[in-house]
């Protein structure tokens, strides 16, 4: 037993040796820290040295007025060679992943600020349908007015360019560049168009006319015959024929031939032929309608008979040969009490009983 308690502290845990070397280690810092009378000795590997204020003043003001001169600085560092990021050549697919993006975002601004754009056009600068057809009249009641007219005195040149003449229902003088100075008999020169027509007129040129002549030099009635100014016949202005305006035939304006209505009284029949059956439609029991296209000429015979909507089976043709036999009391002109002749539609019906 006394042995036991005489054991230093080594022989008890001889079965673990750190455990010893930690207890000796510890007794020799104990031992250490009480001969040098400092803790941190041991921890900064030097002892601590204290100075007086007034030294430790004398050395900062010394170092301001008379500081130490450093040696140069010596780099020892290496520069480490790396990659030129832009000297590595792109994917494609990198690329059109990039723009596949950009562009997405674009449309995507676009789209939720297309309402703002759109506010910023001015009401001014609104665009609409911009009509070029060339001038036509327009009737004052339902149908087509159609007629014209035209003239000329076989000059070389072509009509003067002017303005129109007075409209009146029955032109006694014909419109003509080269007036009579002092004429026993003075009268206004005029064509035939209905008065609640409004034509393209420019009052603003020196003499009667052609409007759309390239001629506004040299004064010409025009090519035409029949006294008038253009290159028709018959007194008017214009291509047309007749004593009206423009082009057509039988006065008024319109273009084409006069039209029923507006002045124009219709044709009558005061002869007709009955259109016999095709065998093809008879053996078949085909029936219906031809709508038959005409002119009435001023002699009330048919002109330029054609087919306007046809029927089949051999009745056209059938219609065509009995509508060429037809005769007509010719259409009036109602401001003239002329005939004249007109363009109209004619019914041919084909009937079993």
């Amino acid at each position: 037993m006394a042995n036991d308690l005489l054991n230093p502290p080594e022989a008890e845990t001889g079965a673990n040796p750190g455990a010893n070397a930690a207890f000796r280690s510890g007794s020799q810092t104990s031992a250490a820290s009480s001969e040098t009378g400092h803790e941190l000795d041991s921890f900064l590997g030097k002892a601590f040295e204290e100075k007086s204020i007034w030294a430790d003043l004398f050395e900062n003001v010394h170092d301001v007025f008379f500081p130490t001169k450093l040696p140069p600085l010596e780099l020892t560092s290496k520069p480490i060679p790396v990659a030129d990021p832009m000297a590595v050549k792109r994917s494609p697919l990198s690329i059109a992943i990039s723009a596949g993006i950009n562009i997405g975002v674009l449309l995507l601004v676009l789209f939720a600020f297309r309402h703002q754009i759109a506010k910023v056009i001015p009401p001014s600068l609104k665009m609409s349908n911009v009509d070029i057809a060339p001038w036509k009249p327009l009737t004052p009641k339902a149908g087509n007015i159609g007629g014209g007219g035209g003239g000329g005195s076989h000059d070389i040149l072509s009509a003067s360019k002017g303005h129109l003449p007075k409209i009146e229902p029955k032109p006694l003088l014909q419109p003509q560049v080269l007036q009579v100075e002092k004429p026993k008999i003075a009268l206004d020169a005029a064509i035939d168009v209905q008065k609640n027509i409004k034509l393209p007129d420019n009052p603003n040129l020196p003499n009667i006319g052609v409007l759309n002549s390239s001629n506004n030099v040299v004064l010409s009635n025009g090519q035409g015959s029949g006294g008038g100014i253009g290159n028709g016949k018959n007194g008017g202005l214009g291509n047309g024929n007749g004593n009206g305006y423009g082009p057509g035939t039988g006065g008024n304006v319109g273009g084409g031939i006069r039209q029923v209505g507006n002045g124009v009284t219709a044709p009558k029949v005061i002869y007709s032929v009955e259109a016999e059956f095709s065998d093809e439609a008879r053996r078949a029991k085909y029936e219906g309608e031809v709508t038959i296209s005409l002119i009435v000429d001023a002699q009330g015979n048919p002109q330029n008979v054609r087919v306007a909507h046809a029927l089949g089976m051999g009745l056209d043709e059938k219609a065509i040969e009995a509508v060429k036999q037809y005769r007509f009391k010719p259409s009036i002109d109602q401001k003239t009490g002329k005939p004249v002749p007109v363009q109209i539609n004619f019914l041919v019906n084909f009937r079993l009983y």
